[in-house]
């Protein structure tokens, strides 16, 4: 059916008590968009961080009544009314137009990532068969696919390894598809370890290959491999526990990193780590290394 959007002018700091009065009044969906194209690239942990001049866009159904509407938030809202107007959108089939322009991808040498409702292109090949929902990984960011290409470069057979951020279980899954024995995936968004728990059944893994912990339940035990495609600000702040993770000769790959903050990254892992050239892929870096077996 079609919709009615809301499209309110906004500063952050209205965000949050707007949202909650339009989803108050009937909204069915409440999102955020940039009015000027300002780019934000690290926020602080714990924050959702809006553009200086955001738009706000409140989706409600076509036969609401709009005037009674704007009435409405006009005697709710403490201050005078942002700049408003009000859309007409066409419904459309956001899941399927979503699914279309989800093909399977090659990573390295061995690697495909396949949509669960497609055709593996090389059926002998690994693929792994993704279904991770509108909110998880598929592979196509940069940073991900830094992190697909590496691990498929990795000698993995045996070996023990560690998803710290691990989404919708996409590098968990490939590390076991290439011959690792265990991983153990974290996330501090249950959804995100129940994505990883339903991609890895998909691809018939056993629960107990990959088990899945919220950060302050997670095992202290080191592994061989530790992967981390999350954001340079936590990196940085966690590279003791990282580092505390990977035991001496193992490896690490980090991502989630502009080129930019190379430096930072390098300089919070090269006493604990013998790192290699950082690889890049359109302006998004990777960093990985050896532990040492004792700092220098």
């Amino acid at each position: 059916m079609p919709w009615l959007q809301l499209r309110l002018a906004i500063t952050p700091d209205q965000a949050e008590p707007m949202e909650d009065l339009l989803l108050g009044l009937g909204a069915v969906s409440v999102t955020f968009m940039d009015a000027e194209d300002q780019p934000i690239f690290e926020p602080d942990l714990g924050t959702t961080p809006l553009w200086s001049h955001t738009h706000l866009l409140a989706l409600f159904e076509a036969d609401t009544e709009r005037q009674a509407l704007i009435e409405q938030l006009r005697q709710l809202w403490p201050q005078a009314l942002p700049e408003h107007q009000f859309e007409d959108i066409a419904d459309q089939d956001w899941e399927r137009s979503w699914m279309d322009n989800f093909q399977p991808m090659r990573f390295g040498q061995r690697l495909w990532i396949v949509p669960s409702w497609h055709e593996a292109p090389e059926p002998e090949a690994v693929n792994l068969l993704l279904d991770p929902g509108l909110a998880f990984g598929t592979g196509t960011h940069p940073t991900t696919a830094l992190c697909l290409e590496w691990l498929d470069s990795q000698d993995l057979d045996g070996l023990q390894v560690i998803d710290f951020g691990c989404g919708s279980g996409i590098l968990a899954i490939a590390a076991l598809l290439l011959g690792a024995e265990q991983v153990v995936g974290t996330d501090i968004d249950p959804q995100a370890l129940e994505a990883s728990r339903d991609n890895a059944r998909r691809n018939q893994l056993a629960d107990e290959r990959l088990p899945l912990y919220l950060p302050a339940d997670m095992p202290a035990e080191p592994a061989d491999v530790l992967v981390a495609n999350i954001l340079a600000g936590p990196l940085v702040s966690l590279a003791p526990q990282l580092t505390s993770l990977v035991r001496p000769g193992g490896r690490i790959a980090l991502s989630g990193i502009l080129a930019e903050q190379t430096g930072e990254i390098i300089a919070a892992y090269r006493d604990a780590f013998e790192l290699d050239p950082v690889a890049d892929k359109d302006g998004w870096i990777r960093v990985t290394g050896v532990r040492r077996d004792v700092a220098p």
